[in-house]
């Protein structure tokens, strides 16, 4: 029985701010091997998937995914509402807790499957040292090694690096938005900040009152600025008055009476709860 090399890597953002920059979904990939053919992963010509062009890396996903003979990966998909609600609940999931404990899961769902895992590398969110001291205690009986920019170091982490990247950016293209968004574009570019499609679509996409669609991540810094700068500010009765909101706009307004009705269909919470506006009693 041959024993693999394992690896898990996350995308949905920047090395290092894989957590915080981005929208949409983020998505890990584990990918494994006999430890003897990891020679063959270089054959395949895998690389960084950030040194790749779009047809580069689906092309090379393909080949991966005809491999099945030597190579077997895994996916975990977090939805940008699920990040949203970990970080901003009461009790906040700290996103680096997060990633680490997603890829924590995609290790077990290998050996749970019967991989026989013997090495495992992983690409670092937080400080290298105590992610891997983090997965030795959870995997006392593996070789972990946890590297920055391991996607370049590792071919077996290039492997899952491809897996992961393709994954996100076909969920990105194809995401099919629950909110009624008929006179928003819907080209929104990568969801990375520095994309300026998907800048120029947060801005028109935003809701005074309820924000943005899920595809947001609403604990992303660049959503938030748009929040405070051009939403509907909240004030709350257990706080001071705070001088500078004194002309700020009431959040009743949004539900006065229009004189022009606005273009934009109503946001889905009505709907979902059957709400209607009354003309007439």
């Amino acid at each position: 029985m041959s024993t693999y090399c394992a690896t898990v890597k996350g995308k949905g953002a920047t090395l290092h701010e894989i957590n915080t920059k981005s929208s949409g979904p983020m998505v890990y990939g584990i990918c494994y091997c006999p430890a003897a053919q990891q020679g063959d992963l270089e054959t395949l010509k895998v690389a960084d998937s950030k040194t790749l062009t779009e047809a580069q890396r689906e092309q090379l996903f393909e080949k991966l995914d005809a491999s099945k003979d030597f190579v077997g990966w895994a996916l975990h998909i977090l939805s940008p509402n699920f990040i949203s609600n970990s970080m901003q609940r009461r009790v906040k999931y700290n996103l680096n807790a997060l990633s680490h404990d997603t890829a924590i899961g995609l290790i077990k769902h290998a050996l749970d499957s019967g991989v026989q895992v013997a090495e495992v590398f992983v690409d670092t969110v937080g400080p290298a040292e105590k992610y891997q001291e983090k997965l030795k205690q959870q995997f006392p009986d593996l070789e972990v090694t946890v590297r920055p920019k391991a996607d370049s170091l590792f071919p077996i982490v290039s492997a899952a690096s491809i897996c992961a990247k393709v994954a996100r950016d076909r969920a990105v293209k194809n995401w099919k938005f629950v909110e009624e968004l008929e006179d928003v574009e819907l080209d929104y570019g990568s969801g990375y900040p520095n994309d300026p499609k998907t800048k120029e679509w947060l801005i028109q996409s935003l809701d005074p009152v309820f924000g943005y669609p899920q595809f947001v991540r609403f604990s992303w810094s660049t959503a938030q600025i748009i929040l405070e700068s051009k939403a509907v500010p909240v004030c709350w009765d257990d706080t001071e008055e705070d001088p500078s909101q004194k002309n700020a706009q009431s959040l009743l307004r949004y539900f006065a009476r229009k004189e022009t009705p606005t273009k934009r269909p109503p946001h889905r919470f009505f709907y979902e709860r059957k709400l209607e506006t009354v003309t007439g009693l």
